[in-house]
């Protein structure tokens, strides 16, 4: 998969008039990782997304012109239910690979969360930028059509906020916490009804998980987001990494959701 960048490259990206047959110039950005990185010549398969839905299937015609025949095009709707991932900044990369992992799992939105005991500190025009490359480099590995949006850096207050809005809309924000006497099980019920309740009506909802640094999240930042209506709970009785806590929530809410039923896209449908 290659990933567009609708801001700068120049592709006809409507579905409604591209068709089978048409022949493309892939933009130079792509071009380089595919014919010149990866080696596709003549004949090979490739696919290519504008991260918004849009899936095109094609084929190399001519390699030293970067031109590709367009084999199937379509767009893709997207989730009714969000999985919103809440990632503390954490010393190590250890947040970058959170959100890496978590993406080729199936998160939709990232909200990078500067809390009370993360080391690490967001720059703005930096780490916004490397976010969105680890974002971008996960969707193209795992064939996605949907990338994760990835929202303003926000601090507890904004995680209240967020709180409040969801117990407006009828959404989910839970707080994984060591020390939480309830468990993910004791949770999958009210997940599993609002899935359902997206699922009757279309209306688009969120379930956002929140994911503390390493040291985990203080007690004070666990009490004002529970006030604010978020759910708190641990996940078996082992402490996870802060890159391995939000993936595992990821992979059950996926799971819960019934992403993991559908058929995935076969390896001979694809170039990565």
């Amino acid at each position: 998969m290659f990933l567009l960048d609708t801001t700068q490259d120049d592709l006809p990206l409507n579905c409604d008039e591209l068709h089978e047959g048409w022949i493309l110039t892939l933009p130079d950005t792509v071009r380089r990782h595919a014919i010149q990185s990866m080696r596709l010549s003549h004949g090979d398969e490739l696919q290519i997304t504008d991260g918004n839905g849009l899936r095109i299937r094609a084929v190399v015609e001519d390699a030293a012109d970067g031109r590709v025949r367009v084999t199937d095009v379509g767009r893709e709707p997207a989730h009714v239910t969000r999985i919103v991932l809440v990632q503390a900044l954490a010393k190590a990369g250890h947040d970058d690979m959170a959100i890496d992992a978590a993406t080729q799992i199936g998160i939709d939105e990232v909200v990078p969360w500067q809390s009370h005991r993360s080391i690490a500190k967001w720059k703005k025009g930096r780490s916004d930028r490397k976010w969105f490359q680890t974002l971008a480099r996960a969707t193209e590995q795992s064939r996605r059509s949907w990338m994760p949006r990835l929202r303003d850096c926000i601090d507890d207050a904004g995680i209240v906020a967020m709180c409040r809005r969801a117990c407006v809309h009828g959404e989910l924000v839970i707080v994984l916490h060591q020390d939480a006497t309830v468990s993910w099980t004791r949770l999958k019920t009210a997940i599993d009804a609002l899935a359902q309740r997206s699922l009757d009506d279309g209306r688009p909802r969120s379930v956002s998980v929140v994911v503390g640094p390493e040291g985990g999240i203080d007690d004070d930042e666990v009490s004002s987001f529970m006030d604010a209506g978020a759910q708190c709970c641990s996940m078996g009785s082992t402490i996870m990494r802060a890159s391995v806590a939000g993936p595992a929530a990821t992979a059950l809410l996926a799971e819960a959701m019934g992403r993991f039923d559908s058929p995935g896209v076969s390896l001979s449908d694809a170039s990565d």
